[in-house]
């Protein structure tokens, strides 16, 4: 029996094309993150991305710091494909950056690479001397027309409203 295929296009991939996977040598780059066609760009809808095993290093100390790194968006055109994303966070472990910076980084290199409706990154790092650190960094797409903006920004208040009682 034949397996069935979607419409996903997915002929410009080139990490899971290649058969191995790269080693990020030059620390976390936007260039580490691959996007494929979104399908259904008329409609609203939210991707979460969660990645609970998020490591890098204090750039004082080189001490360790662990997270939950999550990733909610509303795709435009461009939806980020899941295996670069992971590649994308891995290259975070040997690079020292405070966690604020981590986060706003992340949003800011998903955003050059997707350029999406609307964009979520929550930094939700383990306690270390005794102090919890959240970071939440977000943005929505300028320019958009007023019907899609709307709609846009009723699906964040909807994806909100659902996520809540799932909130650490």
């Amino acid at each position: 029996m034949m397996a069935s295929r979607s419409q996903d296009q997915i002929a410009e991939l080139q990490l899971l094309a290649g058969g191995h996977l790269p080693t990020p040598t030059e620390g976390p780059t936007a260039e580490l993150l691959e996007s494929f066609p979104n399908c259904y760009p008329d409609r609203p809808y939210v991707v979460s991305i969660a990645f609970p095993e998020f490591t890098s290093l204090c750039p004082v100390t080189g001490q360790p710091d662990f997270a939950t790194l999550t990733v909610e968006y509303i795709p435009d055109r461009l939806c980020v494909e899941s295996k670069s994303f992971k590649l994308y966070m891995f290259a975070f472990r040997n690079h020292q950056s405070f966690m604020e910076t981590i986060t706003n980084k992340v949003l800011d290199d998903l955003r050059s690479v997707l350029d999406p409706c609307w964009c979520r990154v929550k930094g939700l790092f383990v306690p270390r001397g005794g102090t919890r650190l959240h970071v939440f960094a977000e943005a929505f797409k300028k320019g958009l027309p007023e019907e899609r903006e709307r709609a846009v920004r009723e699906a964040v208040a909807a994806w909100r409203q659902e996520a809540a009682p799932h909130k650490p």
